[in-house]
């Protein structure tokens, strides 16, 4: 299967560069009837557009997807569809003195061993613009899942040294970093300002939360849910990490205190465990608990202090990036994460 398609049976195949004319996405394999608007769609890709508030990047892009094609008068007739997304807001010029210079943290060097060309305006296909495929699709998947009444919950847990000490989700779209915690969440914000006003960036953690996965969800062995997920996550740029459940934690536990004590639910007559220490999957299939991941995302790679580094001839060059970057991407891979989540689950849904 290509590399720019994920999925099995809910096939998920992204296009586009940064600095091209358009990003989108082909969905195939989306059930029939399924009532979805582009208000769904766009209210998704909102969350991750630039530009909504001081501490993302200055690029003005209003993200409006327009849909090419299987959706016919507001309900998808089976057949696979195109959601296009076009680039407005493009200032290659910012670019021009760097196209024969490798980026730190970039992809340029790894592109051209690779395929011996490289877009170098803004990162080309490497752009986290490529997400803005993803997250459409994910708005399709999230409303199969919707039907199914399983939800998916995505949030800033950390932010350098900050982290989130109390989860109310209804917090999450009240401040600009996508945090759970308010008093949190104005730390976060102060010191992502810091950063910014110094010239570097600063990564964190994002944790995913799906509630309502129903026990049986996973193809062991190599086709795992958590393997899954895991591959997902880590093919979003910027992820550098991933942990379920009690993840590295359980390396300094013991057997005794990490295992899930199971019990029967009389409220809901199903089996449960007591604790979630292996966040929702065991084998490699969900148990019914909340399915509870982490990703560690890496501080944005353009960042206007000088660096050192090379050009393509092997010549040492000292570089200031100009442009518009992120000084923290966690707020905007939030709904990125969000979406590959979906689509992962809507992959195992449908192969049932």
């Amino acid at each position: 299967m290509p590399a720019n398609t994920f999925g099995e049976k809910f096939r998920v195949t992204t296009f586009g560069e940064s600095h091209g004319v358009a990003v989108g996405v082909v969905i195939d394999g989306v059930p029939p009837k399924l009532k979805i608007s582009v208000d769904e769609i766009q209210k998704e890709l909102d969350k991750r557009k630039p530009g909504q508030s001081k501490i993302t990047t200055a690029r003005t892009e209003d993200d409006k997807v327009e849909i090419l094609s299987g959706i016919f008068e507001g309900k998808t007739t089976g057949t696979p569809i195109c959601l296009i997304v076009r680039n407005k807001d493009q200032r290659s010029e910012d670019y021009e003195d760097l196209k024969d210079i490798l980026r730190p943290g970039h992809a340029s060097f790894t592109y051209l061993a690779k395929y011996g060309i490289y877009d170098y305006r803004g990162g080309g296909r490497a752009s986290g613009r490529e997400t803005i495929g993803r997250v459409a699709a994910g708005a399709i998947a999230k409303k199969i899942l919707s039907k199914q009444k399983i939800e998916i919950i995505g949030y800033t847990k950390a932010i350098a040294e900050i982290r989130a000490q109390k989860i109310d989700y209804t917090q999450i779209e009240k401040n600009p970093v996508r945090c759970p915690d308010s008093i949190a969440a104005k730390k976060m914000e102060k010191r992502i300002l810091e950063i910014m006003k110094a010239g570097d960036s600063v990564g964190g953690i994002v944790e995913i939360v799906i509630r309502g996965c129903p026990a049986g969800l996973g193809e062991p062995v190599f086709d795992k849910l958590d393997a899954a997920l895991a591959k997902a996550m880590m093919s979003i740029p910027a992820v550098k990490g991933f942990e379920i459940g009690s993840g590295f934690q359980s390396a300094r536990m013991l057997g005794s205190e990490h295992n899930d004590e199971f019990y029967f639910d009389k409220k809901t007559s199903k089996i449960r465990t007591r604790t979630n220490f292996t966040g929702g999957v065991l084998g490699g299939i969900s148990t019914g608990e909340d399915i509870v991941f982490r990703i560690a995302v890496k501080p944005t790679s353009s960042i206007s202090i000088y660096q050192n580094t090379l050009d393509i001839a092997g010549n040492k060059r000292n570089i200031k990036l100009k442009g518009r970057h992120d000084p923290c991407i966690c707020p905007r891979i939030v709904p990125v994460a969000e979406a590959m989540a979906a689509i992962v689950l809507v992959d195992f849904i449908i192969s049932l």
